[in-house]
């Protein structure tokens, strides 16, 4: 469900801005080359590749039952587009002079597939994954990250690289106001069996920060054709969620100060998605399957919750008994009501909208506001916007009642009834980044100026 969220997030905004007639590219893909990857196949007894591309798959269908627009979908097990850009960041990392080799001994937690400290442990456990680290002493390249902590702070404090919410914000600058460590970058390759070699050094492999965070920018062509690269770096916007603040608030940042690269000019990071007021979890039974949802509700069902009522910069709850109703409240008795009931009228009583009145409709520019909201990310607001624009006109047809008004002054209740299909029409072109199946639909109906042969949204009961 979070993997949902975060990409949902994204193709909301791609679409909006594709809307702006800007040229947008999204990425979204998966990091495969991790220990804890390599340990959850031999558990099921699968072999490394096969597991991936399982779980691979899964998250393609996902994607694609969820109508996501994503340019590329990158795995970081290619070799062919991933690889040479992380390769080249290591290169320009070791020419900065900040790789170094060092023995190190610490407690390594395989979830986080980082170090951590006693201090972060509780009852000898990771709070998070609820086991114990081990103690791992190696041999092994290191990143001085400590070097770059006041030049990171100082982009964040101004603003030149905006971490949103502000909350996020604060949290990074207190984490550099203890200052930085320098972390740890390869591992030893008899202990990682899958990874890209350390150049020059086959017994390490290139550890999870360096590889997998170089994907934003190996994804564009960087290191071997930056076409893209030079047209869309930097991005305008990553999305992620607060678990991993501070890989792409400090980690990040600072490799790409080292080989002399721009940052990201936001960075977007959404809470978690609860159940019940609680973390979900297997153990507790409270889990949500996003493809369950759309199984029974849709994938636009499915995108209307995540986008409206899971805010983008807080945890958002979710259980099946909320979604339901949530569902038969806003889609099946409001927007999917609305829209027949002025296609009904429209059927009824109207000519169909002329082809160039059309052609102006689908031209107009959509209201100012509503940008507006999903230019500082608050997507729930615009989601609210729409509706209270359908609460209005569901207000207007039972407060002036056109249906009756038609029979007794066909001119004026024609007018009223013309009027609210243009105002529909206005809703479709805004639910266009949000629920894009729904906007077509809608659009279908005014044009051919009929009613919907069943329900958009059907009531569960």
């Amino acid at each position: 469900m979070g993997h949902a969220y975060t990409t949902i997030i994204c193709d909301i905004l791609a679409r909006a801005r594709r809307l702006q007639g800007d040229d947008v590219y999204f990425l979204t893909g998966a990091d495969e080359n991790t220990e804890k990857v390599v340990r959850a196949a031999k558990e099921v007894g699968e072999n490394t590749q096969k597991y991936l591309d399982d779980i691979i798959e899964n998250f393609r269908d996902l994607f694609t039952k969820l109508e996501i627009t994503n340019d590329q979908f990158l795995r970081t097990s290619d070799e062919k587009k991933h690889w040479p850009g992380v390769i080249e960041i290591w290169k320009r990392l070791v020419k900065s002079g900040d790789i170094e080799k060092r023995s190190y001994e610490g407690l390594y937690c395989v979830g986080h597939e980082a170090f951590i400290t006693e201090k972060d442990l509780i009852d000898g456990k990771c709070p998070d994954h609820n086991e114990k680290p081990q103690l791992l002493k190696e041999e092994n390249y290191f990143f001085k990250l400590s070097k770059y902590t006041g030049q990171i702070k100082e982009k964040i404090k101004s603003d030149e690289f905006k971490v949103i919410p502000d909350s996020r914000k604060k949290e990074i600058l207190a984490l550099l106001d203890r200052g930085l460590e320098d972390i740890s970058f390869s591992r030893s390759a008899s202990k990682m069996s899958v990874g890209i070699p350390v150049p020059e050094d086959s017994s390490q492999r290139i550890y999870v920060w360096g590889d997998a965070l170089t994907n934003y920018i190996s994804a564009l062509g960087f290191g071997r054709d930056d076409d893209l690269y030079k047209k869309f770096w930097p991005a305008n916007v990553q999305v992620i969620g607060k678990d991993i603040l501070r890989f792409h608030a400090a980690i990040w940042p600072g490799m790409l100060l080292s080989a002399g690269l721009p940052l990201p000019k936001k960075l977007l990071v959404h809470g978690f998605i609860t159940s019940g007021g609680k973390k979900m979890s297997k153990s507790l039974g409270n889990t949500v399957d996003p493809i369950s949802l759309i199984n029974d509700y849709g994938a636009e069902a499915v995108r209307y919750y995540l986008a409206r009522h899971i805010s983008p910069f807080e945890d958002g709850d979710l259980t099946e008994e909320s979604f339901k109703e949530i569902y038969n409240a806003n889609l099946a008795n409001g927007l999917g009501n609305l829209v027949s009931r002025i296609m009904k009228m429209a059927e009824s009583n109207i000519e169909k909208l002329k082809e160039e009145t059309i052609e102006k409709l689908e031209v107009e520019k959509i209201p100012k506001e509503f940008f507006d909201y999903l230019e500082k990310f608050e997507i729930n607001k615009a989601c609210d916007y729409i509706w209270s624009e359908i609460g209005e006109m569901d207000k207007y047809i039972q407060d002036n009642q056109p249906f009756k008004v038609v029979k007794i002054n066909k001119e004026e209740g024609s007018k009223m009834i013309s009027d609210l299909v243009v105002r529909l029409h206005s809703v479709a072109q805004m639910l266009n980044p949000i629920l894009p199946e729904t906007s077509v639909k809608i659009k279908a109906l005014i044009k051919q100026n009929k009613t919907p042969d069943k329900p958009l949204f059907a009531r569960k009961d």
